[in-house]
């Protein structure tokens, strides 16, 4: 694949012998990201990888990864290892969120990735998934605001991460003042209203947004979350398929291009109508529209109605639409570790000169 827009960090330059991994995997896609560090304040991805696995379909009725779901996701899985030994990564992380959290039998999956794979897969608690996220998008927030809410809808549940800039200036990092994660996303939504024995309805969209809406009061009156208080001061940064497929929407693309998607500026009242224009169509419209397609043209409804209960919640007028979080995050983070062990062993190896 071409090389990538280089990705913002804000660490030294890294050895050109250093390949960096990041797998992701979550309730509906297993993602892989392979990048070496460029230049001083980021890195340029030398080949991904995104399949929609659905390993949390019927979850939320069983309690358990099926059988089906399992071996989609460890052929998915087996893509990213031979992708990984051919890259020849050197340093890597693996991560499994909220499906391998609540499933039953996920310590079994765990050691089955690893011994028919080779990865090891690790299941990260939710604060950990939302300080990755943070890491990965904090170089998309306004620097000129001193406050952004970030979110993540997934597919078994959303993150809120609320970051502050103070005092809002472009040196300043901005910081992760709260987090919370919201036990609700676009499978367990959509399996809560029928999918998977039929088609889902337009008709309930309204009871899907109303469902959501629930979920975040609870969540946040739960989790302490309070979030910015001056909407002028503020604006929403979202990271799902559910934001960038609206945004490619809002620019007429007639295929998906990451370059102009990732890190656009949209008002918060455009994407709202483009949200709720979306729902009224049926599943063969939704489908035929190049952003969309048959893969999320279910999903992409119960996407727009947590959308529709986190722009109710944080009212501003803004919204930045990020193609980056979690994987861009952990890679970061990977090579911040790196650089610190190679100072390490330079310092070792001077004390021993």
């Amino acid at each position: 694949m071409p090389d990538a827009p280089v990705v913002g960090g804000e660490r030294p330059v890294r050895r050109p012998r250093d390949t960096f991994a990041a797998v992701d995997l979550g309730t509906n896609n297993c993602r892989l990201l392979i990048a070496r560090g460029e230049g001083r304040n980021g890195f340029r991805v030398v080949d991904a990888f995104s399949r929609s696995v659905r390993l949390g379909e019927g979850l939320s009725a069983t309690g358990a990864l099926s059988e089906a779901a399992i071996e989609r996701t460890l052929a998915a899985l087996k893509v990213c290892a031979a992708k990984m030994r051919r890259a020849g990564v050197t340093h890597s992380r693996a991560i499994a969120t909220q499906a391998c959290r609540s499933a039953s039998n996920s310590a079994s999956f765990i050691h089955r990735i690893e011994r028919e794979t080779g990865i090891r897969m690790e299941i990260v608690a939710p604060g950990e998934e939302a300080r990755l996220c943070a890491h990965g998008v904090a170089p998309l927030t306004d620097p000129d605001l001193e406050d952004s809410v970030i979110f993540d809808i997934g597919g078994g549940s959303t993150e809120l991460i609320w970051l502050r800039r103070t005092p809002p200036r472009a040196e300043v990092r901005p910081r992760m003042a709260a987090w919370v994660s919201v036990p609700v996303g676009v499978v367990s939504l959509a399996e809560r209203f029928g999918l998977g024995r039929a088609p889902l309805r337009m008709e309930d969209y309204p009871a899907m947004a109303a469902a959501a809406e629930e979920a975040f009061a609870e969540a946040l009156s739960g989790g302490g979350f309070s979030g910015p208080s001056a909407p002028s001061g503020m604006h929403l940064l979202g990271t799902s398929g559910t934001v960038t497929t609206l945004a490619g929407m809002h620019l007429g693309l007639t295929r998906y291009d990451r370059g102009r998607i990732d890190g656009l500026w949209m008002d918060v009242a455009d994407i709202t109508r483009i949200a709720r224009g979306l729902v009224t169509q049926n599943f063969e419209t939704r489908a035929a529209h190049p952003c969309v397609g048959n893969d999320r043209a279910e999903l992409v409804l119960p996407g727009c109605a947590i959308l529709e209960a986190i722009t109710r919640r944080f009212p501003c007028g803004r919204i930045r639409i990020a193609d980056r979080g979690l994987r861009e995050g952990m890679l970061l983070t990977l090579m911040a570790k790196a650089e610190k062990e190679r100072h390490r062993r330079w310092k070792r190896d001077r004390r021993s000169a």
